[in-house]
């Protein structure tokens, strides 16, 4: 198991919180499960309540719908990410394809921490804001307006 200081040092290599101040990530190491998923196992099913985020420590997680693979989260990667913002159903299911080492952020948590830690709500909206820029421009290049 990950001490808390290890799970910063983690988190800070995580592209959803690379915003986040070194500091305010410990509360968000202290509210990360670890968690061990076997090969072959569901973390999620598509369109099923949607309640956490993941990071992936050890492993690989297949991402898909319909039989057809969309992504595949690895070490470092982050996967349902828009849980903590949407209560939506899943849109993918996720299956370990390796025994992985997980952590895992439940939306209610991770809305009472960011009550109280306003530089952790600014980081990750700023990340997620970046992510959703550079889709659009992958979707329609030239037609997002700079500082929109």
């Amino acid at each position: 198991m990950l001490t808390v200081i290890e799970k910063v040092i983690f988190l800070q290599s995580v592209d959803v919180f690379a915003d986040v101040p070194t500091e305010d990530l410990a509360y968000l190491a202290a509210i990360a499960e670890e968690i061990e998923i076997k090969a072959g196992e569901e973390i999620f099913r598509e369109k099923e309540p949607s309640d956490a985020l993941y990071l992936v420590l050890e492993g690989r997680v297949r991402l898909h719908r319909n039989g057809k693979e969309i992504t595949t989260a690895s070490a470092k990667d982050a996967f349902g990410t828009w849980a903590l913002f949407d209560q939506a159903p899943r849109v993918v299911t996720a299956t370990a394809v390796d025994n992985c080492q997980l952590l895992r952020i439940d939306r209610e948590d991770f809305y009472d921490l960011l009550a109280d830690h306003v530089q952790i709500t600014r980081g990750v909206f700023k990340t997620v804001v970046n992510r959703l820029r550079n889709l659009m421009e992958t979707v329609s290049p030239g037609s997002v307006p700079e500082g929109n």
